[in-house]
């Protein structure tokens, strides 16, 4: 049997500076972002089992909110996940693979989700 352990924050709505287009590379636009860490698993979780067996969720809604600077332009979304995964694997080694998925909101029109999604593994 195969076990994999992944945690989620999905849906953040994150004011970012970024953008290629000159109407957006002087003010925020909203990102809306989900993040998914694969950890390391244990063994079995009983109803005792400490938060140091596993990650707390809002590590990863930090690193995609108040960690993102607020000074810093990032030309393109990649960059912004890719500073989201590096804050979480240089956070904890049980971290093993994170899935950054960002949608520019302000360029959708009705439903869309106009974005990225980005997967890394630990090396």
């Amino acid at each position: 049997m195969t076990d994999s352990l992944w945690l989620e924050v999905d849906g953040l709505i994150v004011q970012v500076l970024t953008g290629i287009y000159s109407e957006e590379t002087h003010l925020p636009q909203p990102l809306r972002i989900t993040v998914r860490a694969k950890l390391d698993m244990a063994e079995h979780y009983d109803p005792a089992t400490p938060l140091s067996a596993s990650k707390n969720y809002m590590d990863l809604k930090f690193a995609a909110t108040d960690g993102i600077p607020k000074d810093v332009h990032f030309v393109l979304i990649e960059s912004v996940a890719d500073h989201i995964m590096t804050s979480l694997f240089l956070q904890d080694e049980k971290v093993q693979e994170i899935e950054v998925k960002i949608v520019k909101l302000a360029i959708a029109e009705k439903d869309e989700e106009i974005g990225i999604t980005m997967r890394r593994s630990r090396k």
